[in-house]
């Protein structure tokens, strides 16, 4: 009589080869839905501390915004919707907004963006309204 020693046989089987497939194909759509959001919010905090150093009345603060918001094709905000505060002697220039992802059929995703130019990182109210 022979003895038949099988080695262990190790791996992924097809299913779960499929399985990890979905997941990752998941994750990617995920991924290629939110990194323009994630993006365009990244662009929105270079063009408020720009406008802020173009400084002036609010008016001119938000133009300056609308212009660096146009070359980087943010159409999230506009430099209406920033709130403008002068505390101490200096401008502050705050936004807050939320972004909609449509993920599938009538599934979102609801995504709550703020910034400011405040070093203590609060983030002035739309109703307090520009001030100078």
């Amino acid at each position: 009589m022979q003895k038949h020693t099988f080695a262990r046989q190790s791996g992924i089987s097809l299913t779960g080869l499929i399985l990890v497939l979905v997941v990752l194909g998941v994750a990617a759509v995920f991924a290629l839905k939110l990194v323009p959001t994630y993006t365009e919010y990244s662009a929105i905090k270079d063009a408020i501390v720009r406008a802020k150093e173009a400084g002036g009345t609010p008016r001119e603060i938000q133009v300056a915004f609308d212009k660096n918001a146009g070359i980087n094709n943010v159409t999230a905000i506009r430099g209406r919707d920033l709130t403008i505060t002068r505390e101490d002697g200096e401008t502050q220039v705050s936004f807050a907004y939320e972004k909609r992802v449509p993920l599938m059929g009538n599934v979102s995703l609801l995504i709550d963006y703020a910034g400011t130019t405040d070093p203590s990182g609060v983030v002035a109210a739309k109703d307090a309204g520009p001030s100078q």
